[in-house]
């Protein structure tokens, strides 16, 4: 298995070098071009089962698992611990997730919330200067004060104990080969270093002399190890998640936190302990012929994505050619709808209130699908589902787009759809045992009140902040599985996945065609249209509409798997370097 993990997926990496730089192994620093079609990337099919992740180890790594028997949930945790190691700057064991889980032989959708949770001695006032007022960005996002307690291994623990075929300690070791004998850093991961996103990961230490070894970013193609790492999951393989959150582990992540050189947090031992993921009712709504699932709130990107197909319901987007601009125009109409409400009522239902079936209501959202005109309308007022008023305002947190998202299928049709995060590039910066810490508190509002009214995503002890991570399933009406899908790219994931959606149901694209689409977001704000794509044309279009309109990359990570007569169908977005892996053998 070593020289098959390693070797195909570093000939994958390897192959993402320009040809022409290929001896020197020394990139042009730059995003993947967005292109009008996105061809460098091949539709994938399989029969039996199927992988699709954000890096070619990580997707390997989970196909191994499938082709050994294991089940979605065996190959989902395999490949998270890679994505962990080859894609640090996305998310990790340090983080947290949403996970959509369906078994195929009971037909049940089940969901596992492992979101971060806050100290319990945070307070509101965690991103308030002396003052009063909420601190720069860089000042919150980067040291210890930032840090949840991460959630995902123990949400791995919960489905595994349920839904996993084969033994604990095998799903590790690829991650644990692989971390002993080294990855190929690819030329995303060198571009974000060189780039220097996260001024933190230069400043702190041991994450600066892991990442910029002698002062210099990781070179493409240099083989990193990472003994730390695999000694911790040596561990985590054979005493299980106590290996994570007590004993040696636990004292120095504790410690890393609170002694940060920057911004030291209040994260302690006993959150470590008592942090337990949860099962949550999925939300899902009809849309057309088919049922629509996704996660319930602390995620607002459920709610969000579902509200606008049932906003554009109405406007019959399958008689629309594939991104036509009218049709795009009314999905920023339907988008910054959804946005309004999102920001004003989605907050961690343990604490708040959420109207959650009162957003999703079909009378409510044919009342406000109704607001939608000809033109652009940046003063959509926020919805009342409730016909109440309830004391919440809008809030100023910071969603930063690193984040990944897995969909898988086994053989048994049993499938998962994850998305997980660590929030910004490379999270908190701060570094244990080989693996990075989130920053994900700060999806908290900042300010804890806006005038006299208590915004529902304050931050509170013990509590879930607020995500925009939109892990969805879709079902036929007979009620077998059709689509997985899910994407990173922060509040810009419920576009990304409402867009995609829309491409496979509405305008009949594969997967792959419908990840590919240039994308166009609006977070009830501006509008904007992905750069280098067919939409910068619509400029004058979208202007004319009394957009205000801006051209931008838009890096999305869509990964997603289309169940069509038996066969899997497999997209990953061109813009990152996810591949689907699968096998069609009989």
């Amino acid at each position: 298995m070593k020289h098959t993990l390693l070797s195909i997926a570093m000939a994958y990496t390897l192959s993402l070098v320009p040809i022409a730089q290929a001896k020197e192994l020394k990139p042009e620093i730059r995003e993947p071009e967005a292109a009008t079609g996105f061809s460098n990337k091949e539709e994938r099919t399989a029969k039996k089962y199927m992988v699709v992740a954000a890096n070619p180890y990580a997707s390997k790594a989970g196909q191994t698992i499938l082709a050994q028997g294991g089940s979605a949930i065996d190959a989902l945790i395999a490949t998270q611990l890679v994505l962990t190691l080859v894609e640090p700057q996305s998310s990790g064991i340090g983080g947290g997730a949403f996970i959509l889980h369906y078994d195929a032989k009971t037909k049940k959708l089940v969901t596992i919330d492992g979101r971060e949770v806050a100290p319990s001695a945070a307070s509101s006032a965690l991103f308030l200067d002396e003052n009063g007022k909420p601190v720069r960005w860089i000042e919150a996002v980067v040291g210890g004060r930032s840090v949840g307690v991460p959630g995902i291994l123990h949400a791995f623990k919960t489905a595994h104990d349920k839904y996993g075929k084969l033994p604990w300690r095998d799903l590790f070791k690829p991650a644990i080969e692989l971390a002993k004998e080294g990855f190929v850093v690819s030329p995303r991961l060198n571009m974000l270093l060189e780039k220097e996103l996260n001024p933190g990961l230069t400043k702190l230490s041991p994450a600066k002399d892991y990442f910029y070894p002698n002062g210099k970013a990781l070179s493409v193609g240099t083989v990193k190890k990472n003994p730390e790492l695999a000694n911790l999951y040596f561990k985590l393989a054979n005493i299980g998640i106590q290996a994570f959150y007590e004993g040696q582990n636990a004292i120095k992540l504790v410690k890393a936190v609170q002694e940060s050189e920057i911004a030291p947090g209040t994260l302690s031992m006993s959150d470590l302990e008592n942090y337990r993921s949860k099962y949550r009712d999925a939300i899902c709504t009809n849309y057309k012929a088919y049922k629509v699932c996704s996660m319930a709130p602390p995620s607002s990107g459920g709610v969000a994505v579902l509200q606008i197909l049932k906003l554009l319901e109405p406007y019959k987007l399958e008689t629309f050619k594939a991104n036509d601009p009218e049709a795009l125009h009314l999905f920023t109409q339907a988008s910054r709808l959804a946005f309004a409400d999102r920001n004003y009522y989605i907050a961690d239902p343990d604490f708040v209130k959420v109207p959650t079936k009162a957003l999703l209501d079909e009378v409510y959202l044919t009342g406000r699908s109704k607001l939608i005109g000809e033109n652009d309308n940046p003063n959509y007022p926020v919805g009342d589902p409730t016909y109440g008023k309830l004391a919440y305002a809008m809030d100023d947190s910071y969603e930063l787009p690193s984040t990944t998202h897995v969909s898988i299928v086994d053989m048994d049709g049993n499938a998962v759809s994850m998305t997980s995060s660590i929030e910004m590039a490379f999270g908190s910066t701060v570094m244990v045992n080989g693996y990075l810490l989130n920053n994900q508190l700060t999806d908290f509002a900042l300010s804890p009140k806006q005038g006299d009214k208590l915004v529902a995503n304050r931050v509170q002890p013990n509590k879930r902040p607020r995500s925009s991570m939109s892990p969805v399933m879709v079902f036929n009406e007979d009620g077998s599985l059709k689509l997985l899908v899910g994407s990173p790219g922060g509040s810009r994931i419920i576009n990304y996945v409402a867009q995609t959606i829309i491409g496979v149901l509405d305008w009949q694209l594969s997967p792959q065609q419908a990840i590919n689409l240039p994308k166009i977001t609006n977070r009830n704000r501006y509008t904007t249209l992905e750069k280098g794509t067919p939409l910068e044309q619509y400029v004058p279009f979208f202007e004319q509409k009394g957009h205000e309109v801006q051209v931008r990359d838009l890096n999305s990570g869509l990964h997603a798997i289309l169940i069509k007569d038996g066969v899997l169908i497999g997209g990953a977005d061109p813009r990152r370097e996810g591949v689907a892996l699968g096998e069609s053998s009989e």
